[in-house]
């Protein structure tokens, strides 16, 4: 993919496509790898198996080797409070779902593959209408979520329909990420800004322990939605370095603000983060230690901030809070749609973002 500078600032330019591979074989137990060293002698030989991918030769080579940064969206969630799957919904101007705002922003702030996690029961409606708009344009791989995608000698617990959570859908793409990567939720938008302070944060980050991530952070009070509860992870920071992460649900606006249960001031985790490989190790012992306390309980949920936090704890991260420009919105509820639809025209008409993503 080049980039042209125009008046409505950088935009995608089409260029001839290299030579590709389509592999549709895919692991059904959650990771898109069997193995790092498996996939590279597959790779060059074109095929991949475990995976599904659409991908130019030299650019997979290059994320094999860790050379590249990855973008990791998490869009497996139900979506039921939304009423459907609003992974697709278009709140832009020309048609532009939330996502196709997160992978151009990516794509100009240096990220060069997408990984999405989602789920097999819409993974047709997925390809077509998300995954294909991007394949000229950036790598673009597959990992699935899934409710048996456990340990060795793990069940699904009877009566368990819930997802696990966002600790268990990361750790369902481990395979796939051989270098660092930024991890976003598929229905937040986060700006242009929260991805290149992302970008920069990953280009030198630390490969020596205690391991070196950093979160992206955002006022609550800029986060809430008036047609419902959200849930937030509310962060302790010393010194731009965080210290913990409280995992609160069913957080009203009318409790924000003076006289309030929070102040509005706090800074949340809205799953906007810079991880390398490092945090595997430890978050594949905190869901073991998840499934070993909370396992049967079929409406309990593995947070990956909640296994961060634990990480700084037991002293085995370090974690920077990034400071951001950007604004954060989000679509929790059907209602919050023509809000977002209007905070999107504001951004194109300051030539934030041009017209139409795609020209």
């Amino acid at each position: 993919m080049l980039r042209s500078k125009g008046r409505l600032g950088w935009r995608w330019v089409r260029r001839p496509r290299e030579d590709g591979h389509r592999v549709k074989k895919a692991d059904d137990r959650g990771g898109t790898c069997r193995s790092r060293r498996g996939l590279a002698e597959a790779t060059s030989k074109g095929r991949a198996p475990g995976c599904e991918k659409t991908v130019a030769m030299d650019p997979a080579r290059r994320w094999l080797d860790g050379m590249s940064l990855t973008l990791v969206i998490l869009a497996a969630g139900m979506g039921s409070r939304y009423g459907g799957l609003k992974q697709l919904d278009a709140v832009g101007p020309s048609g532009e779902t939330v996502l196709d705002y997160a992978v151009y922003d990516a794509c100009r702030s240096g990220f060069t593959r997408i990984l999405f996690v989602i789920r097999r029961d819409f993974e047709e409606a997925f390809r077509t209408q998300i995954g294909a708009r991007y394949a000229d344009r950036v790598v673009v791989d597959y990992a699935f979520q899934s409710l048996d995608a456990l340990p060795e000698g793990r069940s699904v617990p009877e009566g368990r329909v819930k997802p696990w959570g966002t600790g268990h859908a990361l750790w369902c793409a481990r395979e796939a990420l051989p270098g660092p990567f930024a991890v976003i939720n598929a229905d937040d938008f986060y700006g242009r800004d929260s991805f290149i302070r992302l970008a920069e944060f990953l280009s030198g980050a630390s490969t020596r322990p205690p391991a070196a991530f950093a979160m992206v952070g955002f006022r609550l009070a800029a986060t809430l939605s008036e047609h419902g509860a959200v849930s937030r992870g509310v962060c302790g920071m010393e010194h731009g370095i965080l210290r913990r992460i409280t995992e609160q649900t069913g957080i009203l606006a009318a409790e924000v603000g003076p006289g309030g249960k929070f102040s509005g001031e706090e800074i949340v985790s809205l799953n906007c983060w810079g991880f390398t490989p490092a945090l595997f190790p430890a978050l594949d012992r905190r869901w073991l230690e998840f499934l070993a306390a909370r396992g049967n309980d079929t409406k309990a949920e593995f947070y990956l901030p909640e296994a961060v936090s634990g990480m700084i704890a037991d002293g085995e991260a370090i974690v920077a809070v990034l400071p951001t420009r950007s604004v954060w919105f989000g679509v929790t509820y059907r209602e919050d749609k023509p809000r977002v639809e209007a905070a999107l025209r504001r951004l194109v008409a300051s030539g934030e973002y041009p017209p139409a993503l795609r020209s």
